[in-house]
């Protein structure tokens, strides 16, 4: 309840900010409109039927009082209505817009025209165009003004810098330029990597950086500009992006640092969703919020990839972490001890589409599809959480990615499906989504079990070791085999896989040398007992041990679940806060524009503009986040609302400024049946464009229709 009314006050105060940024654009108009002599009919914020108008000489009433105001100035005659003003203030019903009417002039009637000398139509063309722009540069200097404020004020903002790399993407296998000259041997940017030039320009924040790979035009390189710690100099990259198939955005494949600072969200059902995940990885005691501060052994941690770090290069050995509500505190407030989880292989399939899907491996050996234990797939579909996937569609036992691919394949229809459940063979029909998905959380028996799925491609993948996944492709093992025992020690799941396999290859390590280990291997059959286990030898080369034992160790505890490092960006004096404000503001219209002409060149998709459902939901989210984050929002929108009104298309501002400029240099206005082809056009175009975005808006806002 206290979240609902939380969410409902941040919506009121975004419609409400939304709201201010109309007044400004249209008392730009309405100022400009009094300078040049034209009459103002009405000024509205909002649309719709007036709830509240104002008139001097009559004062505030409910609903509107133009009709009782055009009678009384017909019976007055040529007398007019001494101290009555001809315009109406209104406060309309759909506060998401607003207008000034003006005497001559209507955007959606270029016939209502009017001779009276204090119309639109009898001011002189250089005047209107003054007016036709006014709420364009008042909503330019609001903007300024807000974005000045900001910068004096400060706004946390996550830094240029690399917390985690995607494995897949394109900024971990990247080559410096200068790798030679700066002494480095492997590819890719690193956690801790600080971005300091992308294309020449020096990124404040990480938005920056996540912005300048999105407007990249598309299959051109990003020259980026890296300093990392213990290397000298600045070292050089030219990096790609593709498009994520998630978003359909340009991405390189990094994410922000985190800092040891526990997410703790607003909301109450935020903290009891990050409690619960504290709970399921062991940490009893650990709040929301809390800082981790120590690692034992291991010393002081500053960011969560720290601790990550410490557990991947150890032994496997139980870590206990100090957690303190003051991060400056020397003395915990709770304490928990995690064991590291065993690290795999990992490869990267890619989908038709340009989809890359993750499976785990061990030098080949690949587990099944299963769903999530914890996911509740719909009562429909006859699933449950844990299911292990004997057959879908064609594929036999299939791992994750020929999984996720056959489901996609069988988009908006049916699959035939094997599961087994308990021991239990049961056959199902699900029905799949247009989308390609039935509606589970995607897991693999690698925890669970020691079945075994067809290894993937190698020629089909992007993979971390490159060549780990084929020293266990050519084992003559069917799909849906289970190993029972490794070198005579009986395992039941792909962990004791590895720790047999390390003990077995110990002595060969030592000495770099290769060697052959004996694994026993049920065939594929429902009951695991009814064929015996037959031996298969395996024949690993040095290069697949040495791959073995580097494995490492991975931490059960994830980066999302620690906020973000922040620093404050922060103007130091206020001539660099007017620098910072007027020069974000350029940024921010010339964004805009970029982000138009993607469009048209397919980087950036029109699901990816926002209408007024999207703006007033992110506008929420923002809210969170605090005023001054607010006030940013509001700075970012009035430049947008600037950048869309001024665009040469009929209706708008842009699109009169330019029929008003040809009057200019003609002498002579655009023909009415001009007039009323471009109004409709217009009319088509945005009101198609509406109903796109805003079906987009919801159906993100419902996570899909």
């Amino acid at each position: 309840m206290i979240d609902a009314l939380r969410t409902g006050l941040d919506l009121l105060i975004v419609i409400f900010g939304f709201g201010l940024i109309i007044f400004v654009h249209e008392l730009g108009h309405f100022l400009a409109a009094r300078w040049a002599g034209i009459r103002v009919m009405a000024f509205a914020i909002g649309f719709g039927p007036a709830v509240f108008s104002y008139r001097k000489g009559v004062g505030l009433r409910r609903g509107s009082g133009e009709n009782e105001y055009f009678a009384d100035l017909r019976r007055a005659g040529e007398d007019g209505l001494p101290g009555v003003s001809p315009t109406e203030y209104r406060l309309n019903a759909l506060p998401l817009g607003g207008y000034v009417k003006m005497l001559g002039q209507e955007d959606l009637d270029p016939q209502a025209t009017s001779s009276a000398k204090d119309s639109y139509q009898n001011c002189p063309p250089w005047k209107r165009m003054i007016v036709i722009s006014a709420g364009v540069v008042m909503n330019l200097i609001s903007a300024a003004a807000l974005f000045i404020f900001v910068f004096m004020v400060g706004l946390a903002s996550e830094p240029a810098m690399v917390g985690g790399v995607d494995p897949s993407g394109p900024a971990a296998t990247a080559v410096a330029s200068n790798a030679d000259e700066r002494e480095i041997s492997q590819p890719g940017l690193k956690t801790g990597d600080r971005v300091v030039r992308i294309d020449g320009k020096s990124p404040r924040t990480f938005n920056d950086l996540i912005l300048a790979v999105v407007m990249a035009p598309r299959g051109e390189t990003l020259r980026l500009g890296i300093e990392r710690p213990g290397v000298e100099g600045v070292i050089e990259f030219e990096i790609e992006p593709e498009i994520e198939s998630a978003t359909n955005l340009q991405q390189i494949g990094v994410s922000p640092i985190r800092s040891a600072t526990l997410m703790n969200p607003r909301s109450d059902s935020g903290r009891r969703a990050v409690a619960q995940l504290l709970n399921q990885i062991g940490l009893e005691g650990v709040e929301p919020g809390m800082t981790l501060i120590r690692a034992e052994p291991g010393g002081e941690i500053d960011t969560i990839h720290d601790l990550v770090a410490l557990i991947r290069e150890g032994d496997g050995s139980p870590v206990t972490l100090r957690f303190a509500r003051d991060p400056a505190s020397p003395s915990p407030d709770a304490s928990a001890t995690i064991t590291p989880r065993p690290a795999f292989d990992s490869a990267f399939a890619e989908l038709r589409g340009g989809t890359l899907v993750g499976v785990r491996h061990l030098l080949g050996l690949t587990p099944v599809l299963r769903i999530d234990a914890g996911s509740e797939p719909s009562d429909r579909t006859g699933l449950q959480g844990g299911d292990i996937f004997a057959r879908l569609g064609a594929v036999e036992f299939p791992n994750v990615a020929t999984g996720i691919g056959e489901i996609r394949a069988h988009s908006g229809g049916p699959i035939e499906a094997v599961v087994l459940r308990n021991s239990e063979r049961l056959e199902l029909s699900p029905r799949v989504s247009r989308a390609g998905q039935i509606g589970f959380g995607a897991d693999d028996t690698a925890e669970t079990d020691t079945l075994l799925s067809i290894p993937p491609t190698p020629g089909a993948l992007r993979e971390n070791g490159a060549d780990s996944l084929r020293h266990g492709a050519d084992l003559p093992i069917l799909p849906g085999s289970r190993i029972t025992s490794v070198a005579g020690r009986s395992v039941s799941n792909f962990a004791e896989i590895r720790d047999a396999m390390l003990d077995a290859t110990r002595d060969a390590h030592a000495e770099g040398d290769g060697t052959t280990i004996e694994l026993m291997v049920s065939p594929p059959t429902l009951d695991a007992g009814a064929l015996q286990p037959e031996p298969v030898s395996w024949t690993l080369s040095a290069e697949a041990i040495e791959h073995l034992h580097a494995l490492g160790w991975a931490s059960p505890i994830g980066p999302g679940l620690f906020e973000p490092v922040s620093f404050l960006l922060k103007a130091d004096n206020p001539i660099e806060a007017i620098a910072l404000g007027i020069g974000e503001t350029h940024r921010v219209m010339l964004t805009t524009y970029v982000t138009f002409l993607r469009l048209f060149q397919g980087t950036v998709k029109v699901e990816h503009l926002k209408g007024p459902v999207g703006i007033a939901h992110l506008g929420t989210r923002i809210a969170e986040r605090g005023i001054i984050w607010l006030l940013f929002f509001a700075a970012l929108i009035s430049v947008n609302l600037a950048v869309i009104n001024f665009l040469p298309l009929p209706i708008v501002d842009g699109g009169q400024f330019l029929m008003i400029l040809y009057e200019q240099i003609t002498g002579r206005p655009v023909p009415i049946v001009v007039q009323n082809i471009v109004t409709l056009i217009g009319l088509v175009l945005i009101g198609a464009l509406f109903l796109i975005v805003t079906y987009n808006d919801i159906a993100a806002l419902f996570g899909g229709l």
